[in-house]
């Protein structure tokens, strides 16, 4: 295998929930900038009406988009056993 040139890095910085981070990058910083602010806003609508201390506020973020990547990888399993079931049939 040929010795490929390692990606370049990139830091990208944000503001998520009133919070700078500095998040280090090989893809797209356009990417981050777009995850960040999705989180940013998420954490920002589940702190609306509530007195919840940030971190539980992060573990409500993290368990909302846990249950949003669970449905996709379901859905992408059933699409995944259509397509098979198309392909052999």
């Amino acid at each position: 295998m040929a010795n490929e040139p390692l990606p370049e890095k990139k830091t990208v910085r944000v503001t998520i929930f009133n919070n700078s981070y500095s998040l280090v990058t090989t893809g797209e910083e356009a990417d981050v900038e777009e995850l960040a602010h999705r989180v940013d806003e998420l954490m920002n609508n589940i702190a609306r009406g509530s007195n919840a201390d940030a971190s539980r506020i992060a573990v409500l973020a993290c368990m909302h988009l846990a249950d949003e990547l669970r449905a996709a990888e379901s859905k992408h399993r059933s699409l995944t056993r259509l397509l098979e079931e198309s392909l052999a049939g």
